[in-house]
């Protein structure tokens, strides 16, 4: 019974630094690029867009085609960049429990 109730706790105090970890995440900022840093767009760790900056010579109706492709590249790598932040603090925080695969936290 001892190590039910020690598993319990573990599970307990696993689940509080998931929630620790989720606001961290909200609080995170990661900026994606694309076009040589000419649109930018800045996420939270959660996936929510906080930010985007277009370079003003991209403003022309010519390249509303390329501006189109370049914020779309740039949120894309913003997501990418907050998703690959997630999964290291995930690793961080789950580095001694072995977990199934596909399991997912918090419980």
């Amino acid at each position: 019974m001892k190590n039910i109730a020690q598993m319990m706790k573990q599970a307990q105090e696993m689940q509080s630094k998931v929630e620790d970890m989720q606001n961290q995440l909200a609080e995170l900022e990661v900026t994606g690029e694309s076009g040589a840093g000419m649109v930018k767009a800045v996420m939270t760790g959660k996936g929510q867009m906080k930010a985007l900056e277009i370079e003003p010579s991209l403003l022309t109706p010519e390249d509303v085609e390329v501006l189109e492709d370049l914020i779309i590249a740039a949120v894309n790598d913003a997501r990418n960049k907050a998703d690959e932040r997630s999964s290291e603090e995930m690793r961080k925080l789950t580095g001694g429990l072995q977990l199934p695969p596909g399991f997912k936290l918090p419980f």
